[in-house]
Order: C-alpha cells, then structure tokens, then sequence
C-alpha cells in the first residue's frame, strides 16, 4: 500500500510540474504573444541577436517547443531567413538551460505569495495582458510548488533497492539511459521537467556524475522532438528547420553519451552534489552546441538542404515564382499570376470543404480549411516579398498597373480564405456541436448559393487570366444576381419562420450569417472585374456604366 501511495504522490507531481508549465507557457502567449512574435522577427538582424531573441523568449515562456513553432511558422512565411532561425532555437535550448538553473534553487517560500499574486491578478484584471500575467504568475507558483512535492515524492525511491538495482543497470548501459530520457522528455513535451526530475534524484547521490550526463543529454534529445511534430503542416522550411536542431542536438548526445564515462567523474571534482551537475550538464550541453554551431550557419544550412531537399510538389508549387524571371517583368509577372491562379484554386477547395461540413458534420473539416489557409497567407507573402524585389527593376506603366492587379486580386483572395476559415467553418461547428439542422428550404438555397459562388470564384480565375471584358461584364452582373439570391432568401427564410417550422427556427442566425457572408465573398471575387472595366470606360465612380443606364 505504502508503495501505491508513493506512485501516485510521484506521478501526482510530476502531472503538476507539466501542468504547471502549460499555465507559464499559455498565461505569457496569451499576454504577451504578439510582442514576442514581434521580438523574434525584428531580433533576427544578425546571428547573435537572433539567439538572445530566442533565450529570452524561452526563458519567458518556459518552452523552447513553443518558441520553436513560433520560428517554424515564421520561416514557412518567409519572415525570417532559415539560417537567422536556427540561431534562434540555438538560443532557445539555452534558454532553457537558463531556466533549469534559476527553478533548481530552494524558492519554496515563494511559491504561496505567487499563487495569491497571481489570483489576484487573474480575477481583477479586465485586459487579456493582466489575465494572461495572472496565469503565468500562478503557474510559477505551481511549478515552485510541484518540484517540492516531486523531491519529497522521490526521496523514498532514492533509497529503495528496486530504484538502485535499475539505475545500476543504466549505468552499465548508458545508451539505455539516453533513450530512456529522450522518451519521457518526448512523452512530457519538455525537457526542463525531466532535467529537474534527473537533478532532484542526483540530489543525493542516487545517478552516478556519468548517468548524470547521459540522462540531461537525452531529455535534451527528447525535448527536440515535440516542435518536428508540431510544425509538420507548415511547410518544408519549417521541417528542415526543426529536424536541424533535432541533428544538431543528436550530435551532442551522441558525444555526451561517448565522453560520459570520462567526462562525468572529472567534473564532479569541481561539482560535489549531483542536482548541480544535472543542472551544470544542461547548461553546458546547450552553451557548447551553441558557441560550435553559431558561427556554421551556413553550412548547416547547405548541409540541411541536401538532406531534406523540398519535396516534389512543392518544389513545384514554389517555382511560379522564380527569381532567375526577376530581370524580365512579363516573365515574372506570368509566373505571379500562374501563382494566384494557385491560390484561387486553394480558397475553392476550402469553400467545397465548408460546404461540405455544413451538410454532414464533417469533424475534419475545419483542420484542412486551416491548413489551406495558412497555405493562402504564406502564398500572399511570398508574392508581395517577390513583387518587392521586382519593384527594385525599372518597370513600365502597364507593368506597374498589371503587378497592381495581381496583387489585389490575390489580397481579395486571402480576405475570402479568412472569411471562409474565421466566419462560415465556425458556423459549421456550431451546427454541429448545437446539433442544429437546416430545412430541406433552406439547406438547398445555402446550397444553391455555394454553387453560386464557386462558379463565379472559377469565372473571376478566367477574368483574371483573360481580362476579357465580356467575361468581366458578366462577373459584374453575376455580383448582382447573387444580392438578389440572397435576398431572396432572406424572405422565404422570414416567411418560414412566419409558419413557425421548427429547423428555421433553431437555424436562422445561422442561416443569415451564412447568406451575408456569402454576399460578402462574392464582393470580393467580382472586385477583380474592376480594372479590365475601367480601362474600358465601363466603370463609373460607383457602378458599372451598362447597369446605370438600366
């Protein structure tokens, strides 16, 4: 019985620890998530600064996964350079190092004032920053809290013959103590937490200076692994990214793990007590990898590349825009548009897909819309990051005015993939999660205007290829025939709710959100018949000059 209380007094605050962290990590995203998505892209001015950005952020956080999908998301977005990036996870595993050294000290007294600071915060605070501070605040406490409780929870393993004989075996296999450690810092999604489990039972002298070592390089293994899983939707710079620091990091261990045997007993002469070499190993692990790896960014980068080249098709997807075109406006500027084209055939799958999970509760649904999405706004910032360095080149009038185009309708374009992924997929999952039904009425006019509206999304693609005036007057009037669809609508849907039919009722904010953004997207795919319009003369300051003189 005794033994069952102790397991669960050990797991109880290992749980705590984890819980604790999520709270740091969320409280301080939550509060401070903006400035410090904006300190990592504007602290990237050189390799140096890029990982001081990263420590600090990590050290804020207590998360260097988190910082990492921050950076992987950046670089997929092309807002920081890869090479700047990896110097930012540099200084992130620092960072937490950093972070393991100041939470090892005894500052169990403070725990208490910080719980009650941090509640007070939380409850009075009205601004997301004070609340997401309060959390924070509560979470550290926690954390001061947990890693008490977790160091009286070990101190009768420490002395158990069950704990000696195991760890006695890792020493005599040290490869099985590194995989051990890289497990259950993947499994706990932090390294810092396993990192100061090792150096409370080291405390007493229960890990031999070697084990010490292998055991803090493995969690530093571990630790790698949660960000490649958390960054593997966002494309393949991203990926190399993450697996680089998973290699550079594996690099480490690996010679940790064939030093360790010398290593260890020589720097317990300097370091007697066992917490601060598990503490002293971390720092040193990531200061080490740091220092040797900083100034070969380059050739980590080369290197990265060669390994995990682009795959196929997206290699394929990115060579629209080609910067060999760069010296030739027409030949950029048809790439640029080949690239837009992509993206109208993105924001259609999207609207299929919503339609889709609309109809049939399709759970997945909203996950794939997203992900389509962030393909539409890192494909919007490599066009106008491209159209950037066109605008460097001497261009004329017509090229100026067609790059204008592009870009518009492309921006047009990312507004109707945010309506879709923000508004109408968060309409399906209140459908779905109220349990709500359409009338077979109105489910065919949804669908009807759905129909619509791809037709017109795949008539603007032709337009915008084209610019073929009839086709740009028939988009035009095409706007007006969907207004008058969804007023239409709009009173039968008012007539049935007359009649009292019980699916109208529980549907109709739903109902007239979905008809209203519907309207609102067709507005923006029509936008794209404008300009081929007005050169024509057909365009007045307000309406088409044909439907005036209607």
């Amino acid at each position: 019985m005794n033994s069952t209380i102790q397991l669960i007094d050990l797991l109880g605050a290992a749980a705590l620890v984890l819980w604790a962290l999520r709270m740091i990590k969320s409280g301080i995203l939550s509060g401070f998530g903006a400035s410090l998505r904006q300190g990592i892209a504007k602290g990237t001015g050189n390799r140096f600064l890029a990982a001081i950005s990263g420590m600090l952020v990590t050290i804020a956080v207590q998360s260097s996964t988190a910082t990492a999908v921050i950076t992987g998301s950046f670089v997929s977005r092309n807002i920081i350079a890869p090479r700047m990036a990896q110097a930012v996870l540099l200084g992130a595993n620092l960072g937490t190092a950093l972070t393991a050294a100041i939470l090892v000290h005894d500052l169990h007294w403070l725990s208490p004032a910080l719980i009650l600071c941090g509640f007070v915060t939380h409850a009075r605070s009205r601004l997301p920053r004070g609340r997401g501070i309060g959390r924070a605040m509560i979470g550290l406490g926690l954390m001061l809290l947990a890693l008490g409780l977790l160091s009286a929870a070990t101190e009768p393993l420490r002395e158990a013959e069950v704990t000696a004989a195991v760890l006695s075996a890792l020493d005599q296999g040290l490869i099985f103590g590194l995989l051990l450690a890289a497990v259950l810092a993947f499994a706990s999604s932090s390294s810092l937490a396993v990192v100061l489990f090792v150096s409370i039972l080291a405390e007493n002298g229960a890990l031999t200076p070697a084990l010490v070592l292998v055991l803090v390089a493995g969690a530093n293994l571990g630790g790698a692994l949660p960000p490649c899983l958390a960054v593997a939707d966002e494309g393949p710079n991203a990926r190399r990214l993450v697996r680089c620091n998973l290699a550079v990091r594996g690099v480490g261990a690996l010679l940790v793990l064939l030093t360790a045997g010398i290593a260890g007993p020589y720097l317990s002469e300097f370091l007697p007590s066992g917490g601060r070499l598990a503490i002293a190993a971390h720092l040193a692990f990531n200061t080490i990898l740091l220092v040797l790896f900083l100034p070969l960014l380059g050739p980590l980068d080369r290197l990265a590349r060669l390994i995990w080249p682009d795959p196929a098709r997206e290699r394929g997807e990115a060579s629209y825009l080609d910067d060999a075109a760069l010296g030739t406006p027409a030949l950029a500027l048809g790439g640029a548009a080949r690239e837009v084209l992509r993206i109208g055939d993105n924001v259609g799958l999207m609207m299929e897909l919503n339609l889709r999970s609309l109809l049939v509760d399709d759970p997945d649904a909203a996950r794939k819309i997203a992900q389509l999405d962030d393909r539409v706004d890192a494909a919007l910032t490599d066009l106008k990051l491209y159209f950037a360095r066109l605008g460097r080149t001497e261009l004329n009038d017509g090229e100026n005015a067609r790059m204008r185009e592009i870009l518009s309708y492309a921006i047009n374009l990312e507004h109707v993939g945010d309506i879709i992924d923000r508004d109408l997929s968060e309409m399906a999952r209140k459908k779905a999660d109220r349990q709500v039904k359409f009338s077979t009425a109105g489910e065919e006019e949804i669908g009807e205007l759905y129909r619509k509206t791809l037709l017109n999304l795949e008539l603007a693609q032709s337009v915008f290829l084209s610019r073929d005036v009839n086709l740009a007057r028939r988009l035009t009037a095409e706007k007006v025939h969907v207004r008058q669809i969804e007023e239409r609508s709009q009173k039968k849907h008012i007539e049935r709710l007359r009649n009292g039919q019980p699916e109208t009722l529980g549907s109709t904010s739903l109902h007239l959100d979905i008809l209203r953004d519907l309207k609102r997207i067709n507005a923006h795919i029509a936008a794209v018949s404008y300009p081929i319009l007005s050169d024509a003369g057909e365009l007045s300051a307000s309406r088409v000059i044909s439907l005036q003189a209607q």
